[in-house]
């Protein structure tokens, strides 16, 4: 599929329209995310106005997406429970026209990884986010990642992005020092940012969670969601990093700095390339 080329402006107004959606609805997101990101996350989705649910247990989950407005599902601290209540809980959401995301953190790492994302990504999820190393892997290439980290540029992930897209018809989100967001057929850069963000533990993660809430916002096109969520992070971090004096100060002016973002930053201020 060939992609379209972009009207930023047009979709900067999206995503200003999607900012303000959130606000107003402060959408119930359920996250099955790992024990590190946990506390971030949360204080992400309460900081944008959302309201996050940390619900994995395979006794409730299932159940508990159907009245989310999204689901999100990281797979960094995996166990075997916790990828029992993961498929079941992406099944439940998909049955239920819930829309679901997957982080798909370090799969490439071990056998264990690799089977619970193929296991996952054949249950559609709406959005896959990851770094360039994970996205690579994730279409089958050769990356140069270790563990969580990631060692490949995002350029270079970008055909990897839309070979997935295509594929699971799903949209992709590619994170790095300039963000790559595709459905295969559009696509669109995001910069900004600060390279404070990689010295924060779980801010991809949080992203992640972040994504999911402006999804339950726009569950009838998932590719804005994706790049407001994106531009959000985008303008937040460059107003805490013009501030901070490590990655201390960042951590906690970067809540404040989404916590204080205006709709029209999205416009005004768009990263969007």
């Amino acid at each position: 599929m060939a992609e379209s080329p972009t009207d930023t402006t047009a979709l900067a107004r999206t995503c200003q329209d999607l900012y303000t959606a959130l606000r107003q609805d402060a959408p119930l997101v359920q996250c099955l995310t790992n024990f590190v990101s946990m506390n971030i996350a949360a204080n992400v989705l309460l900081a944008m106005g959302a309201s996050p649910a940390m619900v994995h247990a395979t006794d409730e989950a299932p159940e508990f997406a159907r009245v989310a407005g999204a689901v999100v599902i990281n797979i960094g601290t995996l166990s075997a429970p916790w990828l029992e209540s993961m498929l079941l809980t992406a099944a439940s959401a998909r049955q239920a026209g819930i829309p679901w995301l997957l982080d798909p953190v370090a799969h490439h790492a071990t056998a264990f990884r690799r089977d619970a994302v193929r296991q996952l990504l054949a249950l559609q999820p709406t959005i896959v986010r990851g770094n360039a190393s994970e996205i690579i892997a994730l279409a089958g290439g050769q990356s140069a990642g270790k563990g969580v980290d990631a060692r490949d540029a995002v350029a270079q992930a970008e055909q990897s992005a839309r070979d997935i897209a295509t594929a699971h018809r799903t949209v992709v989100a590619v994170t790095g020092e300039t963000d790559y967001v595709t459905d295969g057929g559009r696509s669109v850069r995001v910069t900004g940012g600060s390279p404070l963000m990689p010295r924060v533990t779980a801010t991809g993660c949080a992203l992640t969670a972040l994504v999911g809430a402006f999804a339950a916002v726009s569950k009838d096109d998932a590719y804005p969601a994706a790049v407001a969520a994106l531009s959000c992070f985008a303008i937040a971090g460059q107003r805490a990093s013009a501030l901070a004096e490590g990655p201390g100060s960042f951590a906690w002016r970067f809540l404040d700095a989404l916590a204080s973002l205006e709709a029209d930053s999205l416009t005004r201020e768009s990263p969007l390339r």
